[in-house]
């Protein structure tokens, strides 16, 4: 008798990297360069996608399983979306894990804020804005926060590079910071935002081949250049992750299916459109 048909497991797809698309508050540069990502109904589309319910639809339109959602503290550069607007917005949703930021400057006790980000309100990530909220990532002060998220076993999502926001500060976005704290909590999954974006693609690649628990993410690159920024790419799928930075870079299904045609190997496509993401996020 003909065996039954094997069903084929399709492999998750994950985005690593979406904001809200509504604000507390936007400074002025920042929803003048978005209109340019979305020139056509702008205030539109960033109204709709508001509603949970409706961006779940969007993820399921864009061949999306799961996406992180970042809360952004930062006051001086681009704006506030609180911890607690995130909360609400992933609150009951199958697709939508929540990151927070906390913040150095808004907090003194890192670690036990963090830890009450993720023991009571759910939170499954952190995100840190270095380049938007001025400071080094190896500064002592951020030891506590680290250690936190090292012993709940959460990853750390990372701004890495340049910016073209006002009030910037570019020399905190240098990777090379993450070498210490790479180095003092082996167990801590840190995870680069645009891979050094701009000055230190370089060195975002090797910190990645250096440290078992080091990460680069593809956000706000365009797929077509990414074997110019990183010529060997093909030897490092395994420590490279998927991110749009929705909603200034609209188009998710479209680079996930440019970066599954890079020169890359199927098996190597799968973790960076999701397998390395789920085994951070214990998914």
């Amino acid at each position: 008798m003909p065996t039954a048909p094997q069903a084929v497991s399709r492999k998750l797809k994950i985005d690593f990297h979406v904001h809200l698309s509504v604000y507390s508050y936007h400074k002025p540069w920042v929803t003048e360069w978005m209109r340019k990502a979305q020139p056509v109904g702008y205030d539109e589309y960033m109204q709709r996608y508001s509603d949970p319910e409706a961006f779940e639809e969007l993820l399921a339109a864009e061949g999306v399983d799961y996406a992180c959602v970042l809360a952004e503290m930062s006051h001086i550069t681009t704006g506030i979306c609180t911890n607690e607007q995130v909360s609400e917005f992933c609150r009951g949703r199958k697709r939508l894990i929540p990151f927070c930021d906390v913040s150095p400057h808004l907090n003194t006790d890192l670690g036990r804020e963090l830890r009450k980000k993720v023991e009571d309100e759910g939170f499954r990530g952190l995100k840190l804005y270095p380049t938007y909220q001025h400071f080094y990532l190896n500064d002592p002060r951020l030891y506590p926060l680290y250690q936190a998220a090292q012993d709940l076993g959460i990853p750390v999502l990372v701004h890495t590079g340049s910016s073209v926001f006002k009030g910037s500060r570019l020399k905190y976005g240098d990777p090379l910071h993450l070498d210490d704290v790479a180095v003092d909590f082996p167990e801590l999954n840190l995870v680069m935002a645009h891979s050094g974006r701009g000055f230190w693609y370089d060195r975002a690649f090797f910190l990645s081949k250096l440290h078992a628990n080091v990460y680069m993410e593809l956000s706000g690159l365009p797929p077509g250049r990414l074997m110019g920024y990183f010529p060997e790419l093909a030897r490092n799928t395994e420590k490279t992750i998927f991110g749009s930075d929705w909603p200034g870079m609209p188009a998710i299904r479209e680079n996930m299916e440019a970066i599954a045609r890079l020169p890359l190997p199927p098996e190597g496509v799968e973790r960076i459109l999701g397998g390395n993401a789920a085994r951070l996020l214990r998914l």
